[in-house]
């Protein structure tokens, strides 16, 4: 097992990149035409052809390869390891994901995916689940070659890339070419400082409303029940079915989620380890030139987890994108004791970071897009009556 990845790569020479016609920054995100200009400079590689449905304004969706792993435990390699050298260590067996495969609850896989990358050393990546994943309650975390970290790939890598995958609620059926997870790619990073994000409030109003800016800007959970008959959220049932993760508007509500329901004026109580999709309060407009990202678990703010994929491409919202303001929507898991929520209670932050440019497309704009405009919304997977 060889520690180096460059002999993936024979023809890759590391040469300095142009500025794309228009780059008005040299730090930030990569927008759309920036990651296809990756794929051409063979920065981004794939074992098989790269679909342009994959390009997103601000990220790449990654899809899996033919082959899953189930694992005695989750790991990370580490500087001196390759990824497969630890899976051979702790495979329990091997899954050809061919003709479709079950993932069962309560287990974790490793499935190299057919995307690679040979990074310049001036760009770096990272990754989370992609929106109908988190709502599903598919925990997925990227891993790259020796490293020490989930979802990061340094700059300069030069190697193949494999998601961890554990479906906690629901058993998920997936096949080759599924895509659970997306990557975005940087040059440098910039973070706005809040002082950057008022001032771009008072701009464009990033947020309905006035908006709380410390080290982010706040979202509260909506729990506003007009009557004890209001679906504000919905709780998944256990032992439910296999839901297909390439199907759109397939399966009943139903048979899957019971409807949460609070009492006016009343709080809602979280069991431990229960999946809750809830809505924020606060409608988001995320501008053109910017993507946003929300810490996804904050112990200061309570002992639960709010949201899994947490990366808003520019335009989500955005008035010029065909929104009108986008709520985010929760992914609600309370740790060890049941914790009680009120309605406008703050459950997280989220940052902007700039863009190297403005992307060619943006979120919602002709993509068909499932979650613009959205408020409580169930995965693109649901039955919309």
């Amino acid at each position: 097992m060889t520690k180096a990845a460059d002999d993936l790569f024979p023809n890759h020479q590391d040469e300095p990149r142009r500025v794309g016609p228009g780059q008005l920054h040299t730090t930030g995100i990569l927008p759309s035409h920036g990651i296809a200009t990756l794929i051409r400079e063979k920065e981004i590689w794939g074992g098989l052809e790269i679909d342009k449905s994959q390009i997103q304004p601000a990220s790449l969706d990654l899809r899996l390869g033919a082959t899953a792993y189930r694992l005695r435990a989750s790991f990370l390699p580490g500087p001196e390891r390759g990824v497969m050298e630890c899976v051979e260590e702790l495979m329990l067996h091997k899954i050809d994901l061919t003709e479709g495969a079950v993932l069962e609850t309560g287990c974790v896989y490793l499935v190299p995916l057919v995307e690679a990358l040979a990074l310049s050393e001036k760009t770096s990546a990272s990754a989370n689940p992609k929106s109908s994943t988190g709502r599903l309650d598919v925990f997925t975390r990227l891993i790259a070659d020796f490293s020490a970290e989930f979802d990061q790939v340094p700059a300069g890598y030069k190697g193949h890339l494999y998601l961890e995958i554990s479906p906690r609620t629901f058993p998920i059926l997936v096949r080759p070419g599924s895509r659970l997870a997306q990557i975005r790619f940087r040059r440098g990073t910039h973070t706005c400082t809040d002082a950057e994000m008022k001032r771009l409030h008072e701009e464009l109003r990033l947020v309905d409303g006035e908006a709380d800016i410390d080290g982010g800007i706040a979202l509260t959970v909506n729990l506003d029940a007009g009557s004890e008959d209001e679906i504000v959220g919905y709780r998944a049932k256990r032992h439910s079915g296999v839901i297909d993760i390439d199907k759109v508007n397939a399966y009943e509500v139903r048979d899957f989620w019971d409807p949460v329901h609070v009492r006016p004026g009343k709080g809602l109580i979280l069991d431990p380890d229960e999946f809750y999709i809830l809505a924020t309060a606060e409608a988001l407009h995320i501008p053109a030139t910017h993507a946003a990202e929300m810490v996804p678990y904050n112990p200061l703010v309570g002992e639960f987890r709010v949201h899994y994929a947490g990366f808003f491409d520019p335009g989500f919202g955005a008035r010029e994108a065909g929104g009108s303001g986008s709520r985010i929507v929760l992914e609600v898991r309370s740790h060890d004791v049941p914790f009680i929520l009120e309605h406008g209670q703050i459950v997280g932050r989220f940052v902007l970071e700039r863009l190297t440019d403005r992307p060619s497309v943006l979120y919602g704009a002709g993509l068909g897009s499932n979650y613009q405009k959205q408020g409580l919304k169930l995965s693109k997977h649901f039955r919309v009556k």
